[in-house]
């Protein structure tokens, strides 16, 4: 009679079942990386500011009052803690004005990777296990869209389309699903060969079960940090967009058209575009850094 093993419980059970879990102990070397860590966490600040932006704003972003055009910072003179970072040209509180412009770049940039990701994981797990006629027509599609600059693309579609919110999703969507494509067909060319798919395939299970089921689970790890380093990009491209005057319309507040709307003032505003210009740098910069970190942690081949 077999010995029977000792029931896990308490504390350290869940410790022994994490131990054996790779995720987990993926989990723990990102959690030791501080600078990964201070990262995600200050990306998690500006989602949290823009989930609260009702509640945190001083002022409504969109309420002007030409008595305090251009009206400096409050620890400048002429300024006052009401306005901290002091007032546009049409008298806008710039800080309420960046709050909401974190809603409008997160938004954006969770739409496109989740759309780019759904989208490029599937016609990737297509190209790499079906192969054949399916395999040419998918890689032939990702390298004639690979050959265009992303903002001139996104620019051209911008100008087809019209600005908007909806637009610069769809438009930035278009060419974003590649590369996480590319990422799938990779790993699905080395995954199609193991051991556990070819007996998933003796034992009769479809080409859709392979690929959903056997396949996928086991390279969403490089799909999340492909989708966490581009939507940095995804970011800034928005921006650019919007400083352009293509993305997202007035009265909305964006970062990018911020940074344009103050940049006939800078010699004597600095503070209408140096500080939405900060915010996009802190938040790709975070993005960054938490997806370098991501990377480390989750890539088998950076393993000692």
């Amino acid at each position: 009679m077999s010995e029977a093993v000792p029931a896990l419980s308490g504390a350290k059970g869940i410790d022994w079942a994490l131990a054996e879990s790779p995720i987990a102990g993926n989990l723990r070397q990102f959690v030791r990386d501080g600078a990964a860590l201070a990262a995600t966490a200050t990306v998690a600040a500006f989602v949290l500011l823009a989930l609260l932006a009702p509640l945190v704003a001083p002022h409504d972003p969109a309420e002007g009052d030409l008595l305090r055009r251009l009206q400096p910072p409050a620890w400048m003179s002429g300024g006052e803690w009401a306005y901290p970072l002091g007032c546009d040209a049409l008298g806008r509180d710039v800080l309420s004005r960046m709050i909401y412009g974190t809603r409008v770049s997160i938004l954006v940039g969770v739409l496109v990777i989740f759309f780019a990701a759904v989208i490029g994981t599937l016609a990737g797990l297509a190209a790499g296990y079906l192969r054949g006629p399916v395999d040419i027509v998918i890689s032939r599609l990702v390298d004639i869209l690979l050959g265009f600059p992303y903002l001139i693309f996104a620019i051209g579609l911008m100008a087809m389309m019209g600005p908007g919110l909806s637009n610069i999703v769809l438009a930035l969507a278009y060419k974003e699903w590649v590369l996480p494509c590319r990422v799938v067909r990779a790993e699905t060319l080395a995954a199609r060969e193991t051991e556990y798919v070819e007996a998933a395939r003796a034992l009769g299970a479809s080409r859709v079960h392979i690929m959903l089921r056997e396949i996928l689970p086991n390279i969403l790890s490089p799909v999340l940090v492909v989708a966490t380093f581009r939507m940095a990009h995804v970011i800034i491209v928005e921006a650019s967009l919007s400083f352009l005057g293509l993305g997202v319309q007035p009265p909305t507040a964006s970062w990018g058209s911020m940074v344009a709307d103050g940049r006939q003032f800078l010699l004597e505003a600095w503070w209408v575009s140096t500080f939405p210009g900060l915010a996009i740098l802190a938040l790709v910069l975070a993005i960054n850094v938490a997806s370098q970190g991501l990377r480390d942690a989750f890539d088998p081949r950076l393993q000692s």
